[in-house]
């Protein structure tokens, strides 16, 4: 581990406490202010020492907390470790707790199945990290040491809203309930206020090793009864055969290598078998599995879930059975709640179907009123069976709702919409002198990097870029084990796949997935956009050793860096213009049925 800690810009206007701009103008008007050490040069990293002598020496003042150099401390060992280091931390403060835990031991005996750990942080970091805890409490040092971690990795740790959070635990947990989530990444949903109220017990298993070590912490320091289980829910069911009063879980979703093949026959499937491309239909049995007679289950879905054709028998057997209770839009996902149905119990006859994307605070009390049988936003599940099982919200909102509803998906449309660049019309084309990307690589302008050959993306605690994420913009959604070879996705990195080219605008700890190349360039000489445009123009086979098309043969005219900046921000605008028009595209298929539906039932009508 690196004994200098760096920071980057946005620390150095934290610590210092101005904007950004000012370390900016800092940079450009003072010669000595400190070089980069580190980092790229859209994202360059600075020593901390260093730039604290600056600061001292002009006077500025700056205050740097202990906790942030124990945080800068464990950024120094690099993003690929930051997860496993931030463990550790928190095995050495749990070892500091001074309070009983209900559950007896510590975190190693809470996290089964996790890495050893413990040997990862160096004496002086060990040493800082009992420092802040003595100084500010062990709990509250390490929510602090995660809150940054997590905004650190926030487009690869996918981590529930708070107020999703504590709404599911409230609706289906009870005082001194027994809690289980299957899927509880770093914990958020096991931490939620009410679920840890009056002697609730909590159980929970997490794929990733680090994340399940982090969240046996962090419940060890709140003195919560607790076992954290690290492995993979559908093939090792770290629970089986327990049942808890209430299951919660926000599971990974549209993960396509979800274990179809192993897992066929599996007694979990009471509902049917869910199809190869609906594993949050797996997760939802799976959590109905684990939950006794009557117990609820709080899980979110893709909106998809409710409408998609290939879950319809399994949508209609859960309807049937009486088990699927209520399907709630939120902003980004589906909320199902759902009910274990006791031996020789009726069926309801109805299933609550909610929009509450606008408010959330309408939840609670729809779901009340349905338990009680007096609810008006309840749909008659015999309706659903004759039709497409769709229980899309939107769908089946009151039609006093629709031109409401068709005036905010109007103004999302738009707001979604963007403009084209300003180019401008020549009569003749521009005849510059050009170069090659093969040119370019030997020039030493670019380098060029691939993953190891038999990397896989779909299991691991280390976040993977993958090719559908380079096509639709996305974070990255892979996972892979820790290896030699990996190549680490930094801002400014051009990554291309057979079908897209994007330029890496936050790397944050992933790293490179296969079948893709990622080309990195020197930006004192290229811009990132200028190569990431024409590369796009050659036709987007950006693949070294294809048999129709050898990448390096891509031809740019030799400019400037000006003028190349003003190529890659026209080749931007463009890439902005391609995801807003598939936003637009999904927006646009909303808007035309509330339309239709309004203008029908008479709640629209033209304008004058």
């Amino acid at each position: 581990m690196s004994h200098d800690p760096t920071v980057n810009a946005g620390d150095i206007a934290r610590l210092a406490g101005v904007g950004r701009a000012a370390v900016s103008n800092w940079r450009r008007r003072h010669d000595d202010f400190p070089q980069p050490i580190g980092g790229t040069a859209n994202q360059p990293l600075f020593s901390l020492r260093q730039v604290e002598s600056w600061l001292r020496r002009y006077g500025k003042s700056y205050q740097v907390s202990l906790g942030d150099r124990v945080w800068q401390r464990l950024k120094a060992a690099g993003d690929l470790r930051l997860g496993e280091l931030v463990a550790q931390a928190g095995v050495l403060l749990t070892r500091s707790f001074d309070a009983e835990s209900p559950a007896g031991g510590g975190v190693g005996e809470l996290a089964e199945g996790a890495p050893p750990v413990g040997g990862g942080l160096d004496d002086e970091l060990a040493e800082l990290v009992r420092e802040l805890g003595e100084q500010h409490g062990a709990l509250t040092a390490y929510e602090f040491l995660c809150e940054r971690y997590l905004e650190a990795h926030s487009r690869q740790l996918s981590v529930t809203r708070d107020d999703v959070a504590a709404l599911m635990v409230r609706l289906v947990g009870e005082p001194g309930a027994t809690v289980l989530d299957p899927a509880c990444g770093v914990g958020t949903l096991l931490l939620a206020p009410a679920g840890l109220e009056q002697g609730a017990r909590v159980l929970g298993q997490e794929l990733s090793e680090t994340s399940a070590a982090i969240t046996a912490s962090r419940l060890v320091l709140r003195g919560v009864a607790a076992r954290i289980v690290a492995g993979d829910s559908m093939r090792n069911d770290g629970f089986a055969g327990e049942r808890a009063d209430a299951v919660v879980c926000d599971p990974p979703f549209n993960e396509r290598a979800w274990g179809y093949e192993e897992l066929t026959g599996d007694p979990r499937w009471e509902y049917g078998l869910p199809p190869r491309g609906e594993p949050e239909l797996a997760w939802v049995q799976h959590c109905l599995t684990h939950v006794k007679p009557r117990g609820l289950v709080a899980i979110l879905m893709p909106p998809a879930a409710a409408s998609r054709k290939a879950g319809r028998r399994i949508r209609a057997n859960l309807l049937r059975a009486g088990a699927l209770r209520a399907v709630v839009a939120l902003p980004g996902s589906d909320l199902w709640l759902l009910r274990r149905p006791a031996a020789g119990e009726r069926p309801p006859s109805e299933v609550l179907i909610l929009d509450a994307t606008a408010d959330l605070s309408m939840v609670e009390p729809a779901w009340q009123a349905y338990l009680e049988d007096r609810s008006d936003q309840t749909v008659r599940i015999i309706d659903l069976l004759a039709d497409e099982v769709d229980m899309t919200p939107a769908r089946h909102q009151r039609r006093d709702d629709v031109g409401r509803a068709f005036a905010e998906a109007r103004d999302r449309f738009l707001a979604a919409a963007a403009v084209p660049p300003d180019l401008k019309v020549l009569e003749q084309p521009l005849d510059q002198p050009a170069t090659t990307l093969g040119d370019l690589i030997k020039e030493g302008l670019v380098t060029t990097s691939q993953a190891p050959p038999k990397m896989a993306a779909d299991g691991g605690d280390v976040p993977v870029l993958t090719s559908d994420d380079v096509l639709s913009g996305g974070a990255p959604s892979g996972l892979t084990t820790m290896q030699q070879g990996l190549v680490p996705v930094q801002p400014g990195d051009v990554v291309a796949s057979y079908s897209a080219v994007r330029v890496v605008e936050d790397g944050g700890g992933a790293v490179l997935g296969p079948h893709l190349t990622l080309y990195r360039v020197d930006a004192r000489r290229l811009d990132p956009d200028f190569l990431a445009g024409f590369l796009r123009a050659a036709g987007g086979r950006v693949t070294t050793g294809s048999s129709r098309f050898d990448v390096r043969r891509t031809r740019l005219p030799r400019l400037s860096l000006k003028e190349q900046k003003a190529y890659g921000e026209a080749f931007r605008q463009l890439a902005v213009l391609e995801d807003a028009i598939r936003e637009t595209s999904t927006l646009g298929q909303t808007l035309i049925r509330l339309g239709l539906d309004g203008l029908a039932d008479g709640h629209l009508h033209p304008q004058s």
